[in-house]
């Protein structure tokens, strides 16, 4: 589903898979092997949040004894977007042309990582998508699942996109899209920092498409999600909202 014309025009490449950890002692290992298996040519960037578990260590472990394994050193946990930022900005300095995002607990399936990166050659910014045709998701409680369709209705209705999906987190950019949308201005951080990055795609006029994927409920380890997020989701995707219609009403005619 494309929601704009834009500029993606074949394949890119080199490619950095950025996953962001705290406290991912039991999975940082699997998922690295993971995406290491199912992209050979990807180089896989870790950032750690100083987690107190050690997955620090063991990201230097792996990055150590693999040249395509690069660890990113934070000095505390400061979010989810602060790390994809920080992350962004060191793929975007080693000139990679495509950058992957991936949470290190497994719910998002390296071996359909191809599926993301094929799109992207038609494509500006690709969402792994659990509602479209295809999609889907195990393991999840209801309430989580009822939790996150809510949120991307209300991004929906609020921001006037057609996306099923805003909320993943599972999504390839081109090196472009990122240059282009302003990351220097981007301060939302829980999930609504993947609403954010959509609409300042689609705003700027690129193209956004998205393709199923099947997301795993984490089975080691503890869901970063809290009221807080969900809280910051609800009056930052409002305010967009407000801002759009404000907008649209000084239009001349």
């Amino acid at each position: 589903m494309t929601n704009s014309p834009g500029t993606g025009a074949g394949p890119v490449s080199p490619v950095a898979v950025i996953i962001p950890t705290y406290n991912e002692r039991d999975n940082i290992e699997i998922i690295t092997g993971r995406v290491r298996s199912s992209v050979p040519d990807a180089h896989v960037l870790i950032v750690d949040d100083n987690s107190p578990d050690g997955t620090g260590e063991i990201a230097d472990k792996l990055a150590g004894g693999d040249s395509h394994v690069h660890v990113l050193h934070r000095a505390g946990k400061a979010g989810l977007g602060a790390a994809y930022i920080a992350g962004f900005a060191w793929a975007l300095e080693q000139g990679y042309g495509a950058l992957v995002e991936m949470d290190a607990d497994g719910s998002h399936q390296p071996e359909e990582m191809t599926r993301l990166l094929d799109a992207l050659a038609s494509a500006d910014l690709v969402l792994g998508s659990r509602y479209v045709p295809g999609g889907a998701v195990r393991n999840w409680p209801r309430s989580r699942e009822l939790l996150s369709r809510a949120g991307n209705t209300y991004a929906r209705l609020m921001l006037g996109f057609t996306l099923k999906d805003a909320t993943g987190g599972y999504r390839a950019f081109r090196a472009t899209t990122l240059r282009r949308i302003g990351l220097d201005s981007v301060n939302s951080q829980g999930y609504c920092f993947q609403i954010d990055l959509a609409r300042r795609t689609i705003l700027a006029g690129l193209t956004v498409t998205e393709v199923p994927i099947t997301f795993v409920e984490r089975e080691r380890g503890t869901s970063k999600m809290s009221n807080a997020i969900v809280a910051e989701a609800f009056w930052r995707v409002a305010l967009w909202g407000i801002a759009r219609l404000w907008t649209g009403r000084r239009k001349p005619r």
